[in-house]
């Protein structure tokens, strides 16, 4: 039986070929990383879509149901779900993009004392064993932020605009706002379920995406904030 200690797979290279390895190595990193960037956008797409379409549906006429927008928060919920899993695919790409960025060009171009000298070492664990950088929780909290808040809030002031506005739930009803809260809430009765325990989960809905999106545990780095980030 041999027992001889296992060659290494490879030769070593010269700087000229480690210098063509790097750049091809960053050009296909850059490439997958624009690939999942493209799905996210896709996604975001999707989610302004459904806003806009069931927008339209109702507020163009007072026989739409205010459940239409309740069903659409719910789309939208189900988008950001799926943006932040691509997202973390995104993350784990662009975070081995800025390793080049930061640890071999721009000491290139700006050389400083690096006090990260294994980085190549960091890039080669990441390719032999790869893992999710950033949780799904994390994941959501940042397209949260980034994204579908604004959205969620649109959803929010036209559902309260047509609970508040009696002409668009019923026409024969002169234009005008309601006269008192509790009027309000009432409108907001989705069948047998009462309008204050709707308008309670929606509230509880909100105060939860709030707390997701800024009081996140564990979303710190370069990758949480800054500039430049999508």
């Amino acid at each position: 039986m041999n027992d001889a200690p296992a060659t290494p797979i490879g030769r070593p290279l010269s700087s000229g070929e480690l210098v063509t390895v790097m750049s091809h190595f960053h050009r296909a990193e850059i490439a997958r990383m624009a690939g999942w960037r493209d799905r996210l956008d896709r996604t975001s797409n999707w989610a302004i879509t459904v806003v806009a379409a069931m927008l339209s549906v109702s507020l163009s006429t007072a026989s739409a149901h205010h459940g239409v927008l309740l069903f659409a928060m719910l789309l939208v919920l189900l988008l950001l779900w799926i943006e932040a899993r691509r997202y973390r695919f995104f993350d784990v790409y662009r975070a081995r993009v800025r390793q080049f960025e930061r640890h071999y060009f721009a000491q290139i171009f700006s050389p400083q004392p690096d006090f990260a000298s294994d980085w190549l070492l960091i890039v080669g664990e990441s390719l032999r064993a790869p893992k999710f950088l950033v949780s799904q929780r994390v994941a959501l909290a940042r397209r949260l932020r980034r994204n579908y808040m604004h959205m969620m809030l649109i959803l929010l002031l036209a559902w309260i605009l047509k609970l508040s506005t009696p002409s668009l739930i019923d026409q024969a009803v002169p234009v005008g706002f309601v006269g008192t809260l509790r009027e309000a809430v009432s409108a907001a009765a989705l069948g047998p379920i009462p309008g204050a325990v709707i308008v309670a989960v929606v509230a509880l809905l909100y105060v939860g995406l709030l707390v997701a999106a800024f009081l996140t545990p564990g979303d710190d780095g370069e990758l949480s904030f800054g500039d430049v980030h999508v």
